[in-house]
């Protein structure tokens, strides 16, 4: 059955990032640990790959990740025009996006891209770090590998990380073939994506605990006293950042 054979697929590709990615882990967890100890914020930039909605805001995941998204809107309310053309995409604006952020020299920005290829993905990368962040690539090596940048730089985006997560995606992502079916079925990235977060959560967790520092984990907001206790843990959140 498809569905056995799917289930034999991702138990090899959390065994692979099990094997692979553990090192990577560590080290990511004990940066981002020792970084808010030293009075850093933690930011997810996300393409569409669960990161975002499974770490920020969920019961059993730490207050300390928040999400990074910025946008270029224009108001003109004149006439009617065909903008499907126009790329609002620009090298440049992540650099004002970071300086109009919060974000501060020292923090960590988490970044998302399995192809790790995108013009805004390399540019913020690249601006982070001249911004002094330091940078975590959670990303597929074998789809980069294959891929070629659109940023002017050349570069991918675990060419500009400090720390690379490899997902262990393949290229184009999707991991089976199926009788009578043109393409592929079922993506890597997502799923490789919440495994590797939460064991580098994980790791976090530990390092403050050893380090007498109790971070704040959410409970379910919609379980009994989950609103209450969180309320109380945005205000401890406020005062010591994590």
């Amino acid at each position: 059955m498809l569905l056995d054979r799917y289930y034999e697929t991702i138990d090899k590709l959390y065994a692979r990032i099990r094997e692979t990615q553990r090192g990577n882990v560590l080290q990511a967890g004990k940066l981002i640990a020792e970084s808010v100890q030293n009075g850093a914020c933690v930011h997810i930039f996300d393409t569409g790959h669960i990161i975002n909605s499974e770490l920020v805001e969920r019961g059993g995941g730490l207050m300390l990740y928040k999400p990074f998204k910025y946008s270029l809107n224009v108001e003109d309310p004149v006439r009617p025009r065909d903008r499907s053309h126009i790329n609002t995409s620009m090298e440049g604006l992540a650099a004002y996006a970071l300086r109009a952020s919060g974000a501060l020299p020292g923090d960590v920005m988490i970044i998302g891209s399995v192809s790790g290829k995108t013009m805004n993905v390399i540019d913020l990368a690249i601006e982070a770090k001249k911004f002094g962040l330091k940078i975590i690539a959670l990303t597929s090596m074998s789809y980069s590998a294959q891929v070629k940048s659109e940023h002017s730089s050349g570069k991918r985006l675990f060419e500009c990380a400090d720390i690379v997560l490899d997902n262990c995606a393949p290229a184009a992502e999707a991991m089976i073939d199926v009788e009578g079916l043109p393409a592929k079925f079922g993506a890597a990235s997502g799923l490789a994506a919440a495994f590797i977060m939460w064991s580098v959560s994980s790791v976090v967790i530990e390092e403050l605990l050893n380090a007498g520092i109790t971070p704040s984990v959410f409970k379910s907001h919609n379980f009994e006293g989950g609103p209450e206790f969180n309320l109380n843990l945005r205000e401890i959140y406020k005062k010591t950042g994590y």
